[in-house]
């Protein structure tokens, strides 16, 4: 007599994972997960493999990490995945400072953030 198995959080027809705490602003963030949104699978990774953002290779690892569930956990074909969707979120802020002229204190925000990536199964139109 156990607990009810808890239901997904996704539909059957997709599979996501989630980073966080990552050591940049959600701003910045936001500009890579939009490179990706709504793409296929290998044309994002090959996106995110050449960009000049640093923040990219740790969204490629989540990228990545959302295809192994899709396939592993949920059984669905890798050649037919798309990034259904792809949000950020703050995380916490780390509060440092610096002292400034005439007895004044100069706020440094350390800002973390967070990333959210669907992939979804679509059937290709023939």
């Amino acid at each position: 007599m156990g607990k009810d198995k808890n239901p997904r959080r996704v539909a059957d027809n997709e599979a996501m994972a989630k980073l966080r705490m990552l050591r940049t602003s959600p701003q910045k963030l936001n500009l890579v997960a939009g490179l990706i949104r709504g793409k296929k699978v290998d044309k994002a990774l090959n996106d995110l493999t050449f960009s000049k953002k640093r923040i990219a290779v740790d969204v490629k690892k989540c990228l990545q990490s959302a295809i192994a569930n899709a396939e592993n956990n949920h059984g669905l074909d890798v050649d037919e995945l798309i990034v259904a969707e792809a949000y950020v979120g703050k995380n916490l802020v780390m509060k440092r400072g610096r002292p400034r002229a005439r007895g004044r204190f100069g706020k440094i925000m350390k800002p973390f953030s967070e990333i959210t990536i669907k992939v979804r199964q679509v059937e290709e139109q023939a």
